[in-house]
């Protein structure tokens, strides 16, 4: 899906499209010594050979998906104008197809009443849905799950909210029982359930959090921002398939399409069910929306400039790959979880591997066996920077004893955290490499 040369005449009939609506002005002439560029784009193309290969099916490390080749174009083109999607003034037309796409991503979770935005990060974005949640609930504690992304402890400490993790089950979940205790006090505002953990893949037990949110009355922030999309598969198990069907029932929905929305990075989206919030982003400027009386995105967003050509990219892989259940995006969503679950089910019937949960997502967690954690560990470092050698890139994750002691009862439990192996499996194209994935590995326990 990187970008293919064959596909730059596209480029330029776009382009050239583009400046017809521009051919009234004067001519202007170009600025820039196009051999001196040269010689430094191809410095910078010599520099870039210092990455693993993002692109390639053989890099099912960290969750980093090549956006696509209408991402790539619609991006470029959009910055032939450099569009700033903070006003109208700045982003007309990419403000509009903003508004659109999150729309449509809105309609995806259920939701046509919303009030929601772009953003440069997930993690701007659920910086917007704390920030909210403590506006409405001032005062009151913020709970996300143990293995939720560490940055909801660092909004909070920026936020100054108060803050307080959850122990997880054994398959990485937030434990209800240890979340129902903290909730008894009448202290917690927001819970933060998130679907797809970025180090194992879990999905929280959603339908049970929101039963326990109407009993207690705190808010539900649902962090989807690597799982989102799933909510379009149907290839998910029983639980997850339950916590993505109600997802419609939460206060605010964060998802990243830079992750498995085949976008450049960085594009997040926040989502509020209720627009009301809006009236929270309230402040005045004396310059910024003059130029039309129609809601103006930078009216309800924390960030002020923000790449309109996002928003471009976006629009135009949401007009390809329509969120549709069932459709052509969401069946490339289920191919990588059928890669994960068949890559899966290999180790578990290796006695050379150890798992630790099968997968809900397309995130797997695995590691050579050994008699204790520190050998385990060892070895799995050992594997990491051979498989690279081999050309298969996957990651290294520090997993608590706490949650490995129910998988491995026969191991010596040595070390308080234990280095596995991790593999992100979201790319289409893995279903189609799992064989060439299973024989590198099945090499490295040949060797051990």
């Amino acid at each position: 899906m990187n970008i293919d040369p064959t596909n730059l005449p596209l480029l330029d009939q776009a382009l050239r499209e583009l400046d017809k609506g521009f051919s009234a002005l004067p001519r202007t002439d170009s600025v820039g010594d196009t051999e001196a560029m040269g010689e430094i784009l191809l410095d910078v193309a010599r520099r870039m050979h210092d990455n693993f290969p993002y692109q390639h099916p053989l890099y099912a490390g960290q969750m980093l998906k090549p956006p696509h080749a209408i991402a790539h174009l619609a991006y470029t083109l959009a910055m032939s104008i450099n569009p700033n999607n903070h006003a109208l003034d700045g982003g007309r037309a990419s403000s509009m197809m903003e508004k659109e796409c999150v729309a449509d991503i809105a309609s995806m979770f259920g939701w046509e009443e919303h009030l929601g935005h772009l953003t440069s990060s997930g993690t701007i974005a659920n910086l917007e849905a704390l920030w909210i949640a403590g506006q409405i609930r001032p005062g009151k504690k913020i709970l996300a799950s143990d293995q939720a992304h560490y940055t909801h402890g660092r909004i909070s400490q920026v936020l100054k909210l108060d803050f307080a993790s959850v122990a997880v089950d054994e398959r990485g979940r937030m434990d209800m029982g240890a979340l129902e205790e903290q909730v008894n006090g009448g202290e917690v505002g927001t819970v933060v359930a998130t679907l797809g953990t970025t180090g194992t893949g879990s999905v929280d037990p959603l339908p049970a959090i929101l039963a326990l949110a109407a009993e207690h009355g705190f808010r539900v922030h649902v962090d989807a921002a690597y799982g989102g999309y799933f909510r379009l598969v149907d290839n998910l198990d029983e639980d997850a398939r339950a916590a993505f069907d109600c997802i419609d029932e939460a206060d605010s929905i964060v998802i990243d399409p830079h992750k498995h929305g085949l976008q450049p990075y960085g594009c997040g989206c926040v989502l509020f069910r209720d627009p009301k919030v809006g009236s929270i982003y309230k402040h005045d400027s004396p310059y910024t929306y003059f130029s039309s009386d129609e809601l103006h995105l930078g009216e309800i967003s924390l960030e002020c400039s923000r790449a309109g050509a996002s928003a471009v990219a976006l629009w135009a892989t949401m007009r390809l790959f329509p969120l549709t259940p069932g459709g052509e995006f969401a069946r490339g969503l289920a191919r990588g979880r059928a890669a994960a679950l068949n890559l899966h089910g290999r180790l578990c019937a290796d006695s050379r591997y150890l798992t630790v949960m099968r997968p809900e997502l397309d995130i797997l967690v695995f590691a050579p066996a050994a008699a204790s954690a520190s050998a385990i560990s060892a070895r799995s470092a050992r594997y990491f920077d051979e498989a690279a050698d081999m050309h298969l890139h996957l990651a290294l994750m520090e997993v608590p004893a706490t949650l490995l002691k129910h998988h491995w009862p026969q191991v010596e439990f040595d070390r308080d955290h234990v280095t596995c192996l991790r593999s992100c499996l979201m790319k289409p194209e893995h279903e189609a490499w799992v064989d060439t994935i299973w024989s590198i590995l099945d090499k490295l326990a040949e060797q051990r």
